[in-house]
């Protein structure tokens, strides 16, 4: 196969053209071909994360002016019917591939796949950049050739998720929850689900970021040549209560003690010190007992705006029956 194959595939593409021809695919090769460009993906494997739902959304803004919806499940799911993408199932969920209808819920596709695959072939050319450029252009003057030009320099950028961030570290709790309602109120639920996905995203990040990738108990930190964190971003107050993804409801932890903090175990006082249950028991000899940690300062973010807030952290003391 060479590059004149996927030039008539990309022309090609089998798209719903019910109510004029659907771009879903074509702004999700682009998204691809975009995250290929900048090294985001650097196999022939496409995993569903936040930045390529996000540069999916961003290249959506600019491209589409038709009353489509932009759900993104949708052509990670139906390029199967494209003989270049493959969707591999994560364990014991093989025929749960085979309910169309339950794939366009974007946490049912997240729950089910693996990732997709693209021909060897197809992803090699998609690394040298005369080709990369052509397929581009390919599928910018066959399905918005009137748009063309907003993303002719080709890098879109994660615009979406940075603005994310910035609800994040800035936003107060109460601002937050009712723009959640308003969405939620005016978004489907497939889009709905993929904007949690995105927020929950963005916490998760601007948390570890705040908090120097650093357990703020126990003060690990790992730094890797690879994407691996050994720190979790924590909710002080569960987010399925709260709704609640600002910085003041985060805490950077281990994963043991993110458990821990989540069962009631420990919690956090007005002065920033950790708070110990005393109704469980643990080896009294080991060197990873929890109990070591009663009383520690928490090591806290640099700039005192970003410090868990109080009023979550006496909730989640409430919420787990501790007392000071």
């Amino acid at each position: 196969m060479n590059l004149k194959h996927y030039i008539y595939r990309f022309e090609n593409l089998k798209v719903d053209k019910a109510h004029g021809i659907a771009p879903h695919k074509p702004v999700l090769l682009l998204s691809i071909i975009q995250q290929i460009e900048n090294g985001s993906i650097d196999s022939n494997r496409i995993y569903i994360t936040p930045e390529l739902v996000s540069v999916f959304k961003s290249h959506w803004h600019l491209l589409v002016t038709s009353k489509h919806t932009a759900i993104f499940a949708l052509p990670f799911y139906h390029l199967t019917s494209d003989k270049f993408w493959r969707l591999i199932a994560k364990p014991g969920y093989e025929k749960v591939l085979e309910l169309k209808g339950a794939m366009r819920s974007f946490n049912n596709l997240n729950a089910a796949v693996d990732y997709a695959e693209i021909d060897n072939t197809l992803y090699d050319l998609l690394k040298v950049k005369e080709s990369r450029d052509i397929l581009r252009l390919v599928i910018l003057d066959k399905y918005f050739p009137e748009n063309r030009e907003r993303i002719s320099g080709g890098n879109v950028g994660n615009n979406y998720l940075k603005e994310l961030g910035d609800e994040v570290l800035k936003e107060s709790s109460e601002k937050y929850r009712n723009k959640l309602d308003e969405l939620k109120h005016h978004l489907s639920n497939e889009n709905y689900e993929e904007e949690l996905f995105l927020r929950g995203s963005a916490f998760k990040r601007e948390v570890l970021k705040v908090y120097n990738n650093t357990c703020c108990i126990s003060g690990l930190r790992i730094d890797a040549t690879i994407s691996v964190s050994m720190i979790d971003a924590c909710h002080i107050v569960p987010f399925t209560i709260s709704h609640d993804d600002t910085i003041g409801n985060g805490l950077a932890l281990c994963p043991n003690l993110h458990r821990a903090f989540d069962r009631g175990l420990l919690s956090v006082d007005d002065n920033y010190r950790v708070i110990v249950a005393r109704n469980f028991i643990e080896n009294s000899q080991s060197p990873y007992q929890i109990k070591i940690f009663d009383g520690k300062q928490l090591i806290l973010p640099d700039n005192q705006i970003f410090f868990p807030s109080l009023e979550n952290l006496g909730k989640h003391k409430t919420l787990m029956g501790i007392k000071q």
